[in-house]
């Protein structure tokens, strides 16, 4: 299955800020439930970078100023996926570089929702129902003869 059919899953969980955000917004829009990433973007709407809960929470309970942008504190190193990636594919990514959440990104570098490892779980094991009551159904010949 791909991403992009997963949009019912992936936008609710969307959260943007801009480069210039203040720690107490990103803290704000991370404190809503079901949110644990937010896109920072530029003013043209393109994702820069990526905040986690994490990453603030260091922030935090670290030395330094406590009142800097969010552009000082993001992952530019952003690890995405577009619509039209495979879950499987993507959930091994996750699952490898232990991320919790996944932004999904269009061509335009904009972004789409967020894809939580659990939503993408849900869609694998629903797939993997499907395929064994396919494969019991053969083999009993439900629907065969």
């Amino acid at each position: 299955m791909l991403i992009g059919k997963l949009h019912a899953f992936t936008s609710p969980r969307l959260a943007v800020i801009d480069l210039d955000a203040t720690v107490q917004a990103a803290a704000l829009s991370l404190s809503r439930p079901g949110i644990g990433l937010v896109v920072v973007c530029n003013a043209g709407g393109g994702a820069e970078g990526v905040l986690s809960k994490s990453d603030l929470v260091r922030h935090l309970t670290g030395p330094g100023s406590k009142t800097p942008p969010v552009s000082d504190l993001m992952n530019r190193s952003i690890v995405s996926c577009s619509p039209q990636d495979d879950v499987h594919d993507v959930w091994q990514t996750m699952a490898a570089r232990s991320l919790q959440n996944i932004p999904v990104i269009d061509v335009g570098a904009r972004p789409l929702g967020i894809l939580d490892i659990r939503d993408a779980m849900k869609v694998l094991f629903e797939q993997e129902e499907i395929q064994e009551r396919m494969l019991f159904n053969y083999v009993t010949g439900v629907g065969y003869r």
